[in-house]
């Protein structure tokens, strides 16, 4: 926390300097990042005066016999060991852009219709989780499955962190249970890909030539009302030197869903930048994405013949199933970011 106080100085000295809005957009970077630290050393500063607070009571509790107290404050530092737990996940980031909204896009896989229901299923679980944690999420774009489920979905998650804590989920995620999907109620394994990448704002510079670009336009799918399926507003983008596609059909306005897509395109080309100069320190970025299939997984979800959810990176293990399903995935980003900590250790 020493180093995060003097870091804060550091840039508030930069800040009174004179000159300083020269380049409004260093600036506002400078301004940002002061932010973000004040806000990391006034929660730490706030647990410390509370947790001050909750010995004093307690004592004066012991003294008095005062059994009311004593419980009001086992309240007070199970709500604070919860708040330092995640403040402690939050010291694990270590990306440039771990605070940025993050873009989160899950494919089905080898399963077929059961595959197109797993996404369905993941989608709710990270929607959950957002609600949960309170972050904004919004579905930008989603192919819906030939029979049942879903082919393929985006969402974009707003808060901050959201990349820091969604960056965890990359990768293939496998299914398995008795399918409601077949008559003979047999067991099932099903796939789905996770890939996360951040929103990136105006701030960072992605040369994108208008040129190198086909846009397509098309019919919404899936609900969204009558404006939005009778028209021809969803914007398909596809970067041609890379073959990048992206696309977005969740506003009513062609114009607004282009916008969209652009931003889009302008984190999927940022992210490759960042994969190509990784790969040099052979630390690509996306040295773990795999097949969507047997053997690659980075989580499985097991129903039957037992229920455990287990993540094979870290070897995080939760039993309730159910729990894991309905959004509480902190517990496996923290184990996550812990394993990633370590491992940056060892390069």
């Amino acid at each position: 926390m020493d180093n995060k106080r003097l870091k804060l100085a550091e840039l508030e000295q930069r800040i009174l300097a004179p000159g300083f809005w020269n380049d409004p957009d260093e600036a506002r970077r400078v301004q940002k990042e002061r932010g973000a630290i004040q806000e990391v050393v006034n929660s730490w500063e706030n647990c410390a005066a509370i947790l001050e607070d909750a010995e004093l009571l307690q004592e004066m509790a012991e003294e008095e016999g005062d059994t009311d107290t004593e419980r009001e404050v086992a309240v007070t530092l199970a709500k604070l060991d919860d708040r330092v737990t995640a403040f402690e996940t939050e010291c694990l980031f270590s990306g440039d852009l771990d605070e940025n909204n993050a873009l989160l896009t899950i494919h089905a896989g080898a399963g077929g219709t059961e595959a197109q229901d797993w996404v369905d299923i993941l989608l709710r679980m990270y929607l959950r989780w957002a609600e949960v944690r309170g972050f904004d999420a919004d579905i930008l774009d989603i192919l819906p499955g030939d029979e049942a489920g879903t082919k393929s979905v985006t969402i974009l998650v707003q808060g901050r962190n959201a990349y820091g804590f969604l960056r965890s989920e990359m990768g293939i995620h496998r299914l398995v249970r008795i399918s409601p999907f077949d008559a003979g109620g047999r067991r099932h394994t099903s796939f789905a890909s996770v890939f996360v990448i951040p929103e990136v704002d105006d701030s960072i510079d992605v040369q994108i030539d208008e040129k190198e670009l086909r846009v397509d336009t098309y019919r919404s799918s899936g609900s969204g009302g009558q404006h939005v399926n009778k028209t021809d507003s969803a914007i398909r983008i596809t970067h041609l030197p890379t073959n990048i596609v992206v696309q977005c059909q969740n506003e009513r306005s062609q114009h607004r869903n282009k916008d969209t897509a652009m931003k889009m395109l302008k984190a999927r080309l940022y992210e490759r930048e960042k994969e190509l100069q990784a790969a040099k320190q052979q630390q690509d970025f996306h040295d773990d994405k795999k097949e969507i299939a047997w053997g690659s997984q980075i989580r499985s979800y097991v129903l039957q013949p037992y229920r455990l959810v287990k993540d094979h990176r870290t070897g995080h293990e939760v039993g309730n199933v159910d729990s894991v399903l309905d959004g509480h995935l902190d517990p496996f980003i923290k184990s996550y970011l812990l394993w990633r900590h370590k491992e940056s250790l060892r390069v």
